[in-house]
């Protein structure tokens, strides 16, 4: 039976904390780059659905503007009155922006950074 010494028990007990320090500190790593990966790509997918929205909003919009042409007799009216219901929406957007944006984005980050991951 193999005895050991106490400094024996001790170096071997540094080096495992030591490897257990290594581990932990990729660990954290490899979690931090998956988080990043995840919110980069969260706001690239919202960047490109907002693109897409604001595109076919302003065709719509446009459209109508040419549908309301007939009803206010002039081009520059309609257009008058598109810009009206953008200033609407924009002040709508500006009075809810908790609701609509800071709320759901700090939901989304303290649930991607702030839980465990249950794999």
């Amino acid at each position: 039976m193999p005895t050991f010494e106490p400094s024996d028990n001790l170096q071997q007990l540094y080096f495992d904390v030591k490897k257990y320090v290594e581990l932990q500190a990729e660990y954290l790593k490899v979690e931090f780059v998956e988080k990043l990966t995840i919110l980069l790509s969260t706001l690239l997918i919202l960047g490109l659905v907002l693109l897409f929205a604001v595109t076919a909003l302003f065709y719509l919009f446009f459209s109508l503007a040419y549908t309301l042409e007939p009803i206010t007799g002039s081009l520059a009216m309609s257009f008058g009155i598109i810009a009206g219901i953008y200033v609407v929406l924009i002040a709508i957007f500006f009075l809810f922006r908790k609701q609509i944006v800071i709320k759901p984005m700090v939901t989304f980050l303290s649930v991607l950074f702030l839980t465990k991951n249950n794999k």
